[in-house]
């Protein structure tokens, strides 16, 4: 014990000593690379990397009805379901006696009015263009009324995981259309992200976050933009940041809703100081949003399982979900539930109709299944949370293009504004929502559509071509 006490002071010396150095390494700001890889191919082995046509060519969403007849066989002779625990609704994830009844209306009325859910998804132009040896799948929907360029403002709209493109059907036409509230018409380009939907897949490890950036950006530039705005929530959200940090001059506005902080100590401490006085940093009226905070990070352990799964396993989950469209539908639909609303997990309907039609969400679960991205699109995760990517501390670097950050309620986490700023130094917009999750384009598109157009009409819109 003697000998233990005369140690304790050392030990603590270097503890504090090692604390320190890490807290010194961490806090020099990484730079933007200027080696940014261009050309680097994606796609398979044994193909030539600078054979991809730069053709923009139109694409048909059209299965056969073969395909979708052996779905519903296999929604006919899915598992018996184990039947939830009593008095449970969502708590222990997606409710069997629910889950059978969606698979039952999937299997019946959904399926046998495939041919017109089939053209709700072509309702909008579609294209494939190959990039870095990928094809990459995007909507695209503009005005042909408005022939004034300088009336036409690019729009890079980015969804993320378990979400694909059918997030922003409800909101692609008030952006494309005129309307009275802004005097342009955006020029909308959705994307699937690589690996998701109907954009192909990377045939070998490393395309992370910052990878999907400059895909994005390449798009973005065969489509004849070199200048525009984002906007994105989830993935899109982080891949829409590492787009302003790495080309910073050529964003002419970030809108976001999931915005994240710095990853830097500071965040962490400004984090703490403010829950102990949050009046001192926050506004009264929007205290709880942000705290207190212990309950959100809670809420966070709570429905990041996923997370960690597939940025471990993603193989592992994806060969347990391929064409298994009932285990896909409850991992998919679960997050529609809880990340919309945590007190769903109370609801016995899970809380779906209250915010989605039963029809939106299996066109989202149709887009996974019929393309057999699931595997494909949890790599990501893989990619992006690994030592390698993690170690280039990217979100450290601060970003000056105009940000707007749409805060909703229910959102899985968020930051105060003084805190964000660290990074968004040029943060011009933060409204925040007493309604709304994670799915804010899906669930809300009015209040976000006029989001948008509130941070668009702030900034000069010249030059936005």
């Amino acid at each position: 014990m003697g000998l233990l006490a005369r140690a304790a002071p050392l030990v603590l010396g270097i503890f504090i000593a090692l604390t320190y150095k890490l807290y010194e390494e961490l806090s020099v700001v990484p730079r933007v690379p200027n080696n940014i890889e261009f050309y680097e191919y994606w796609g398979p082995a044994g193909t030539d990397p600078y054979a991809d046509s730069l053709d923009v060519v139109p694409f048909n969403i059209s299965y056969p009805r073969a395909v979708i007849e052996s779905l519903r066989r296999k929604l006919h002779d899915g598992p018996n379901l184990t039947a939830p625990l009593e008095g449970t609704a969502f708590q222990y994830g997606t409710n069997s006696r629910r889950l059978e009844e969606i698979l039952e209306y999937w299997r019946t009325d959904y399926l046998d009015r495939w041919d017109e859910r089939e053209a709700y998804l072509n309702k909008f132009q579609h294209f494939k263009t190959k990039i870095q040896g990928l094809d990459i799948h995007f909507i695209r929907e503009k005005s042909d009324r408005v022939t004034n360029p300088k009336r036409v403002v690019p729009l890079l709209m980015l969804h993320g995981w378990p979400g694909s493109v059918r997030e922003f059907y409800d909101i692609i036409p008030m952006l494309s259309n005129r309307t009275s509230d802004k005097d342009y018409v955006f020029d909308v380009i959705v994307p699937s992200l690589p690996g998701y939907g109907w954009s192909q897949g990377t045939a070998r490890p490393g395309l992370s976050e910052s990878k999907v950036a400059v895909v994005m950006k390449n798009l973005m530039a065969r489509l004849g933009y070199k200048r525009f705005y984002i906007q994105g929530g989830d993935w899109g959200a982080i891949v829409g940041n590492l787009m302003a940090i790495l080309f910073e001059k050529d964003i002419l506005g970030i809108h976001l809703n999931m915005c994240m902080a710095s990853e830097s100590p500071s965040t962490i401490v400004k984090m703490m100081l403010s829950s102990f006085a949050p009046t001192a940093f926050i506004e009264k009226q929007f205290i709880d949003f942000y705290q207190p905070i212990w309950p959100k990070i809670a809420q966070l352990i709570l429905e990041g399982g996923y997370m960690h799964l597939q940025a471990t396993k993603p193989d592992t989950i994806g060969a347990a979900l391929e064409a298994n469209p009932v285990g896909l539908a409850a991992y998919i639909l679960e997050k529609f539930s809880t990340w919309t609303d945590p007190a769903n997990r109370e609801l016995q309907d899970g809380g779906f109709e209250k915010h989605f039609s039963l029809d939106a969400l299996l066109d989202n679960v149709m887009i996974y299944y019929l393309t057999n991205s699931i595997t494909t699109s949890q790599r990501l995760y893989a990619e992006s949370f690994n030592s390698a990517e993690m170690a280039k501390r990217l979100g450290s670097i601060p970003t000056n293009a105009p940000t707007a950050c749409a805060k909703f309620r229910h959102e899985l986490m968020q930051y105060p504004d003084w805190i964000l700023k660290d990074h968004f130094t040029n943060l011009i917009q933060s409204n925040h929502y007493e309604e709304g999750g994670h799915f804010a384009a899906m669930q809300l598109p009015d209040v976000l559509y006029k989001d948008i157009v509130q941070f668009v009409n702030r900034i000069d819109l010249t030059g936005s071509t």
